[in-house]
C-alpha cells in the first residue's frame, strides 16, 4: 500500500482523504488485491499516458469542472499547480468553463483555482 501512497504524492505532493479511505476500507475488506488492480489501471492511464503531467492535470481539472465535482477539481488544481501549470492556464480552464457550463461552472473553477494558490503558498 505504500507504493500506492507514494505515487500519489508524486502526483499531487499528497494523498487525497478518499484515497486513504480507499486503501483503509481494502485493509478492512481484506481486498488489498482489488485496489491494487484498480491503482495499477489507474497508473497505467496515468502515467503511459501520450499527454505530460501538468497538461493531464489541466484535463482532469476540466472535466471534473464540467461535471460540478467540486472536490476532485480542487484535488486537480492543486495538481497541476505541482506539475508546472500556470495561474494563468488555471483561469484559462476556468474561462473555459464559462463558456462550457455557465457561470456556475465558471465560479467553482475560480474557487478551486484559489483555494489551490493559497495552499501552495
Amino acid at each position: 500500500m505504500e507504493n500506492i501512497r507514494k505515487k500519489y504524492e508524486e502526483l499531487l505532493g499528497f494523498v487525497p482523504e478518499n484515497i486513504e479511505k480507499r486503501l483503509k476500507l481494502a485493509v478492512f475488506s481484506e481486498e488489498i488485491d482489488a485496489i491494487e488492480v484498480i491503482e495499477k489501471y489507474r497508473e497505467q492511464l496515468i502515467y503511459n499516458n501520450p499527454l505530460d503531467k501538468k497538461t493531464q492535470q489541466l484535463v482532469h481539472f476540466a472535466l471534473l469542472i464540467g461535471g460540478m465535482h467540486k472536490e476532485p477539481a480542487k484535488l486537480h488544481s492543486k495538481g497541476a499547480l505541482k506539475a508546472g501549470a500556470t495561474v494563468k492556464e488555471l483561469f484559462g480552464v476556468c474561462e473555459t468553463a464559462a463558456i462550457t457550463g455557465g457561470m456556475p461552472a465558471f465560479s467553482l473553477a475560480v474557487d478551486c483555482v484559489f483555494e489551490a494558490m493559497e495552499k501552495s503558498v
